[in-house]
C-alpha cells in the first residue's frame, strides 16, 4: 500500500492514480481520507495536552507531599488543607487517565478506518507510464519475428486438440462445470515439458532459485500482494480452513519473507516457481469461452525479484527480457507492449505485457505481465532492507512476472506449428523433454 503520509501530501496525484485506474469506490473519497487524519490529529493534540497537564500535576502533587510531610512534622493546621489539594489533583489526575484511554481508543478507531481505506488505494503510476483510458492505449515497445504464413486455413487450437486427441474440454465441462478441461496424452506430455524447461532456463541461464509454493494461503497472504481486499471476488475460498486457492505463485512468493529484514549486500534475491492458479473469473461469461484461452485453472511459471528501490527498474527490464529470451526459444512472434494508466493493474506502478499471436483466432495472447510494485507489496508484506551504509532501514521494491504462462503459450505453438494434415511439430527445445519426439500426430 502507499505510505498514509505520502497520501496526505499528495492528494491530487492519489486522486488521479485512482480515477485512471478506475478504482473509484466508497473506500477511495481521499478527502474523507484527509478529514480523518485531521480528527486523528486533533485526538493526539489532546491526549498530548491531557499528558502535559498531568505530568505538571505531577510535579505538584510532589511538591505538596513535601510540605505535606513538613507539616505533619511540626504539627502545622495546614496538614488538612494541603492534604485536600493533593486529594483533588489526584481525583483531577484519575479523570485525564480516564479521558486518555477514551482518546486512545477513539484515536485507534479513526486509524483502522484510515488504513482500510489506504487497502484499497492503488499503486502511483511511475512517470514513465504513458496516458491512457484502455488497452487501446497501450504502447507497442517492440515485436520480435514475421507472423506466421499458411498455404492453408490454419485449424483453432481447440479444433486442432480434439482431432489429436490432447484436448477434452467436454470431459472436463462434465466433471467440474464451463472452464475446465483435461490435457491427454502428447498433450500432457508437452504442458510437463514446457513447464520443466521454463523452470531450468530460469534456474541455469537467469539464475533464479527454485521454489515449490503452497496453492493454498491465508487473508493476510493475499493482502501482502495486493489480492484483498479489492480482488476478494476472483477467489476460490475453502472457508472452513480460512483458505484461498491462488490466483499467482506470485502471492506466496511475495509474502515468503513477510516481517524480514534483509542486508542490502543480499540483494536482489531471485525466485522462479510453478504453480497451478486459480481464478473464478467472476464477471467473464461470453469472453473466450471456446477452447482453453479463459479458464479457471492453469498452469504458470513466475519470476519474483526483491530489489533496492535504486536497482529494481534496471531489475524489471532484465525480467523482460528473460520471458522474452523464452519466446524466442520457442520461435514464437510476439510484441511486447507498455501498458498505460488506464491498463495498469491495481499494485503495479509499471507493467510490460508479452503477446503471441494465433493465426487461427488472428489476435493477440497476452502470456506474460512483468510488473515493478516498487515499495506498495512490501509496505503491505512489511519486506525492508538495511543499507550498507547503514542507517534506518528501508522497504524494498518486489518485481515479478509470468516466465510464462499456460495454456495461452500451448494455444500459439499448437496453432503456430501445425502443418496441413492436422498434425504438430513440437519445438526443438522441447523435445528432450519428450523422449525425443518431433511431432503429434493422429495415432
Amino acid at each position: 500500500m502507499l505510505d498514509f503520509k505520502y497520501v496526505l501530501a499528495n492528494p491530487d496525484i492519489v486522486k488521479s492514480a485512482i480515477n485512471d485506474k478506475k478504482a473509484a469506490n466508497e473506500f477511495t473519497d481521499v478527502d474523507e481520507f484527509m478529514t480523518l487524519d485531521e480528527q486523528r490529529k486533533k485526538v493526539v493534540l489532546e491526549v498530548e495536552a491531557l499528558k502535559a497537564d498531568k505530568n505538571k500535576a505531577s510535579k505538584e502533587i510532589g511538591v505538596l507531599m513535601g510540605k505535606l510531610k513538613g507539616a505533619m512534622a511540626s504539627g502545622s493546621d495546614d496538614i488538612s488543607v494541603i492534604n485536600n489539594m493533593v486529594v483533588e489533583l489526584q481525583k483531577a489526575s484519575k479523570a485525564k487517565d480516564d479521558r486518555i484511554r477514551e482518546l486512545d481508543a477513539e484515536q485507534a478507531k479513526i486509524e483502522a478506518r484510515r488504513d482500510a481505506k489506504l487497502a484499497w488505494i492503488p499503486n502511483i503510476p511511475h512517470t514513465t507510464v504513458p496516458a491512457g483510458s484502455s488497452s487501446l492505449d497501450n504502447l507497442t515497445v517492440r515485436t520480435w519475428g514475421d507472423l506466421k504464413k499458411f498455404n492453408f486455413t490454419p485449424k483453432p487450437h481447440y479444433e486442432l486438440g480434439e482431432k489429436l486427441k490432447i484436448l477434452d474440454t467436454e470431459r472436463g465441462g462434465k466433471i467440474s462445470g464451463s472452464g475446465w478441461y483435461f490435457l491427454r496424452g502428447d498433450g500432457a506430455r508437452m504442458e510437463r515439458a514446457l513447464i520443466s524447461w521454463f523452470l531450468d532456463v530460469h534456474r541455469e541461464r537467469n539464475g533464479y532459485e527454485e521454489l515449490f509454493p503452497p496453492f493454498f494461503v491465508t487473508e493476510k497472504t493475499l493482502f501482502a500482494s495486493g489480492q484483498f481486499p479489492k480482488f476478494r471476488d476472483q477467489m476460490y475460498h475453502a472457508p472452513i480452513d480460512g483458505l484461498y486457492a491462488i490466483p499467482t505463485a506470485e502471492v506466496p512468493l511475495t509474502a515468503m519473507h513477510q516481517d524480514e529484514v534483509f542486508e542490502e549486500k543480499d540483494l536482489p534475491r531471485k525466485y522462479v516457481a510453478y504453480s497451478a492458479c486459480f481464478r473464478r473469473e467472476a464477471g467473464a461469461a461470453g469472453a473466450d469461452t471456446r477452447g482453453i484461452l479463459r479458464v479457471h485453472q492453469f498452469n504458470k511459471c513466475e519470476m519474483l525479484k526483491l530489489a533496492t528501490p535504486q536497482s529494481s527498474y534496471a531489475e524489471h527490464e532484465t525480467m523482460v527480457e528473460n520471458a522474452e529470451h523464452l519466446l524466442q526459444e520457442l520461435g514464437l512472434q510476439y510484441r511486447v507492449l507498455l501498458l498505460c494508466r488506464g491498463d495498469l493493474s491495481f499494485s503495479a506502478a509499471k507493467c510490460y505485457d508479452l503477446e503471441v499471436y494465433s493465426p487461427a483466432a488472428e489476435k493477440w495472447l497476452e502470456v506474460s505481465s512483468v510488473s515493478n510494485f516498487e515499495d506498495y507489496q512490501a509496505r503491505r508484506a512489511n519486506l525492508r532492507y538495511r543499507p550498507n551504509e547503514g542507517g534506518k532501514l528501508n522497504f524494498m521494491h518486489t518485481i515479478n512476472g509470468s516466465g510464462l504462462a499456460l495454456p495461452r503459450i500451448m494455444v500459439a505453438l499448437w496453432e503456430s506449428n501445425q502443418q496441413a494434415d492436422g498434425s504438430i511439430v513440437i519445438p526443438p527445445v522441447l523435445r528432450k523433454y519428450m523422449g525425443g519426439q518431433e511431432i503429434i500426430a493422429v495415432k
